[in-house]
């Protein structure tokens, strides 16, 4: 604590809005109730007001940073050349400051692996962010898990999907674009207190 009479300067905390990328950025196939990523960069759409939305969190302050798990890479089902594609795509569009990606399986037991929370623990050690300050928007339980392990704050895009919900967010949305408006609006009110 400083000495009275004199402010204590604190320095600037750098927070990220992590973004899962299939049916969070971009339209994700749902087959049998789960969804899966596009095949071809023909299937690559992004959903209305995403762009949008990153543009305003990244206007507002925040990194803005995808993190994906594309494990089917590891099992020959994509070429690794077509995610990236994607990711090209991505960054010509949307104001993205990194993109990681895990090429590995859920059984490989990799770090990596959403809901492990290596990618976002690595994307804050290069970029100094701080991850309580943070958030992680996706439309997976495993998006929520990243979040839950990593201490951000959760949002899940509630897409109905039918799978069990193995963590719980700390808030729900039915897009980015309103995952976008409750984090500006969040950090508003906590500016104000």
């Amino acid at each position: 604590m400083g000495k009275p009479g004199r402010s204590v300067v604190r320095p600037a905390v750098r927070r990220a809005v992590f973004l899962d990328r299939d049916g969070t950025i971009n339209r994700a196939r749902v087959e049998r109730g789960r969804p899966y990523p596009p095949r071809s960069v023909d299937e690559f759409v992004f959903l209305p007001g995403a762009i949008e939305a990153i543009d305003r969190l990244h206007g507002a302050g925040f990194m803005t940073i995808v993190v994906t798990n594309q494990p089917d890479v590891a099992i020959g089902k994509q070429r690794r050349d077509v995610v990236d594609q994607f990711h090209r795509l991505l960054l010509s569009r949307c104001k993205l400051d990194d993109i990681r990606v895990c090429f590995e399986t859920d059984l490989s037991g990799s770090r990596c692996y959403k809901p492990r929370p290596g990618m976002l623990e690595d994307a804050a050690a290069e970029h100094g962010i701080d991850l309580a300050s943070s958030y992680v928007v996706g439309d997976r339980w495993r998006d929520v898990g990243a979040a839950r392990n990593a201490g951000c704050y959760a949002i899940l895009i509630d897409c109905g999907y039918a799978e069990p919900e193995r963590y719980v967010p700390h808030h729900r949305v039915a897009s980015l674009a309103e995952a976008a408006d409750h984090i500006l609006a969040r950090e508003d009110s906590v500016e104000e207190d």
